[in-house]
């Protein structure tokens, strides 16, 4: 990807969730709500304080993350479907779980 977000955005993949439910039941596309999960693809060089000093971003490609459901601005880079949000907008890193899979186009 040859995208590079500006000050504190950054461009996160969403994950997608599961098809079925625990107890087998399978989830039409038509009711399933869009994942508030993903992973961080590309980050800002960060914002700027008060004094104009660059505050770098906490969040860094490949973390995995939570987000609020409205969150966001979505778009279409290289024909795949991105977010790009503020860092603000991020609610908090996941840790501990391997990074996701890149699903198939």
């Amino acid at each position: 990807m040859k995208f590079r977000p500006l000050h504190d955005r950054v461009v996160i993949r969403r994950i997608e969730g599961e098809d079925k439910t625990k107890g087998g039941i399978i989830i039409p596309d038509t009711v399933k709500e869009k994942p508030q999960e993903g992973e961080v693809i590309a980050v800002g060089p960060g914002g700027r304080d008060d004094s104009g000093k660059l505050q770098p971003l906490e969040l860094k490609a490949g973390d995995r993350v939570l987000f609020g459901k409205w969150s966001g601005t979505e778009v279409k880079i290289d024909g795949e479907d991105l977010l790009i949000m503020k860092e603000s907008d991020v609610m908090g890193v996941i840790e501990g779980v391997a990074p996701a899979k890149k699903r198939a186009a």
